[in-house]
């Protein structure tokens, strides 16, 4: 399994969309002619084992405890991550957070979900980078609540320097599976 493979992935499921004509708004307000969906991609069992594997050889050499990311899209990446590397070898218990868009109005009112104590590190996962203004937010409720981050990773990178220069000056260093060059490569061959 490999890059190549996600990238037919992609493909097969419909998950890259191109339209240059009309083009897409997307949630960072802009438009493009391009739309990544990555709910689709992980949605099937497939491409979703094949985004965790990518993402543990990504991930496997680095030192830390907790993945997580805003809600939803960071759910089930994070989870599948943190699947596979509990049945990977060598083995990482790493554990799962979730940050609210905003805190509970009930019950202990967390922003953050999940089992952390202060000074454990954490990587931010998010599907696709546009602005980082997702990564960013996460990593700030992360880091208010005590944990330490450096590290995120995306499934798709569309390649906007300004946001790996804005993740840059937060001290996030990127990881990606895909940018959206290999993506549209892929659709034009």
């Amino acid at each position: 399994m490999s890059q190549h493979d996600l990238l037919q992935a992609f493909q097969t499921t419909q998950a890259f969309q191109w339209n240059k004509d009309e083009g897409f708004r997307l949630a960072s307000g802009l438009t493009s002619p391009y739309y990544v969906d990555c709910r689709i991609v992980l949605s099937h069992p497939g491409p979703r084992h094949l985004v965790a594997k990518l993402a543990y050889e990504h991930l496997k050499g680095l030192d830390f405890d907790l993945i997580g990311g805003l809600e939803i899209g960071a759910i089930p990446l994070a989870t599948c991550i943190s699947d596979y590397g509990y049945t990977a070898h060598p083995t990482y218990d790493w554990r799962t957070f979730v940050v609210r868009k905003q805190a509970k109005d009930h019950g202990l009112g967390k922003l953050i979900e999940g089992t952390f104590s202060n000074g454990e590190t954490a990587i931010i996962v998010d599907d696709v980078l546009t602005t980082g203004g997702s990564l960013i937010r996460a990593a700030d409720a992360a880091r208010d609540a005590g944990l330490l981050v450096t590290h995120a990773l995306v499934i798709v990178d569309r390649s906007e320097e300004e946001a790996r220069q804005r993740l840059a000056q937060h001290g996030i260093q990127l990881l990606r599976l895909l940018t959206l060059d290999d993506l549209k490569a892929a659709q034009a061959s």
